[in-house]
């Protein structure tokens, strides 16, 4: 039990100790019970506030409470045995917000940290080649990718949400120098500012109230590897200041100790914002965004490449057929100009929803057709058309049949079969088609 004789000395007390009960008298000299529990919510805001009084004014009470997140009142004459049971009481409860506050850290970072593990224990390290879009939408974005691999400059994905900046992140570190060491995600914007704080950098044990025990940060557990900062135009601008000093001197700082400890990583930043916008508002820091901005790498949402879009849909029917058991045939060439002519606002994430909702609709043995596609899709994904002529519009339908049986049937053979043409038939109007 601490003891104070007075307000000043008490605010003395809790600036050096941990205080879980705070009793006072309601007057005191210098100082009132009200204001001295007023001013002690800075220096121990969870502690528990009792006051003794002999005053009933409802009005004056209220107002205490009010001001001093008073916990309970002990009216004059107090009984000690009364007195003792509601101190006790304060203090147990004072424990199990303790107690609460650690459970939850605690079950935030094992979540974030089994989150991880998972996604590195299910991911084999990828490879440039076997990007969809490599080749074709997204070739002058692989193309400066491979130009910064082994490097250690500072990257930043530029890209709307959905467009694939932290496998583009992965990619980077999975193929270059730093491929041995660990690749850790975060997202800025998911975090409050004082466990994301705490995440990045780590803590001592006391840095808070819940801190019982030392932690390493993730700049920590990416040492010698890459970390990548999601969402980082998310970040307060507290924790973007820290994040410069990181950048600029290659150390970091735990939460509650100034010792400063050196680290090797790799720092991959994203957004979806744009920086430059930020920056005029007042937003976001200049100088960390020259920082970021070394190598900027802008991924182009999916209606700016269409042309990737049949092999996105091919990969994504592979996958969800085979977790949903479905012996989905193919996808109908209908189904497949919609989804080419749809913009996508939600990019390649939007396309994976869609078809795996699709997949969920098709049954056994069918195509995926319009009709599995959402109202969404299909109302934004109509094919504008000139007025055709009789012949445009029998060639075009020849060219859907074509299309759906060689995708149904896999074989040129069996394809004329189901068309009713002979194999050379077929071949002659593949050859006119191209």
């Amino acid at each position: 039990m601490l003891r104070a004789n007075g307000g000043e000395a008490a605010l003395r007390v809790l600036r050096d100790e941990e205080v879980a009960v705070i009793v006072t008298d309601y007057r005191m000299p210098g100082m009132t019970g009200v204001e001295l529990l007023r001013r002690s919510q800075e220096l121990a805001p969870d502690a528990l506030r009792i006051i003794l009084t002999a005053y009933t004014d409802v009005d004056s009470l209220m107002d205490a409470i009010n001001t001093g997140r008073i916990y309970h009142f002990v009216p004059k004459p107090w009984d000690p045995n009364e007195l003792r049971v509601v101190v006790r009481r304060a203090a147990e409860r004072y424990e199990l917000g303790r107690e609460n506050t650690r459970l939850r850290d605690e079950l935030e970072v094992a979540y974030n940290s089994l989150r991880r593990d998972a996604a590195q224990a299910r991911e084999r390290p990828l490879s440039f080649d076997r990007l969809i879009g490599a080749e074709a939408g997204l070739r002058a974005q692989v193309e400066l990718a491979r130009k910064v691999l082994d490097t250690e400059t500072t990257v930043l994905i530029l890209g709307e949400t959905g467009t694939g900046k932290e496998l583009f992140a992965r990619l980077i570190h999975d193929n270059g120098a730093r491929r041995r060491g660990k690749f850790i995600a975060q997202n800025c914007g998911a975090l409050p500012e004082s466990l994301l704080e705490s995440e990045l950098f780590g803590h001592t044990r006391g840095a808070f109230t819940g801190a019982t025990g030392d932690r390493r940060g993730l700049f920590e557990e990416a040492d010698g590897g890459t970390l990548f900062l999601d969402e980082v135009g998310e970040m307060s601008a507290a924790m973007q200041l820290r994040l410069l000093r990181v950048l600029q001197e290659g150390e970091i700082r735990r939460v509650g100790t100034s010792v400063a400890k050196k680290i090797d990583v790799r720092v991959i930043a994203a957004t979806n914002a744009e920086l430059e916008a930020e920056i005029q508002a007042g937003r976001f820091r200049q100088d960390l965004y020259y920082r970021l901005n070394v190598f900027p790498i802008r991924l182009p949402p999916l209606r700016e490449r269409p042309e990737d879009v049949p092999a996105l849909v091919d990969y994504f029917l592979k996958f969800y057929r085979e977790r949903a058991r479905r012996a989905v045939r193919g996808v109908a060439a209908d189904a497949l100009a919609c989804l080419r002519a749809y913009p996508f606002p939600g990019n390649v994430r939007e396309l994976e929803n869609e078809i795996e909702r699709a997949v969920t609709l098709c049954d056994d043995g069918q195509l995926l057709g319009l009709e599995h596609l959402s109202p969404r899709v299909r109302e934004g994904g109509v094919v504008s058309r000139a007025p055709q002529t009789l012949n445009a519009a029998v060639e075009e339908l020849k060219r859907r049949m074509i299309e759906d049986a060689m995708r149904e049937c896999g074989s040129k053979t069996r394809a004329a079969e189901r068309l009713g043409l002979t194999r050379q038939s077929l071949q002659q109007m593949l050859r006119r088609r191209q």
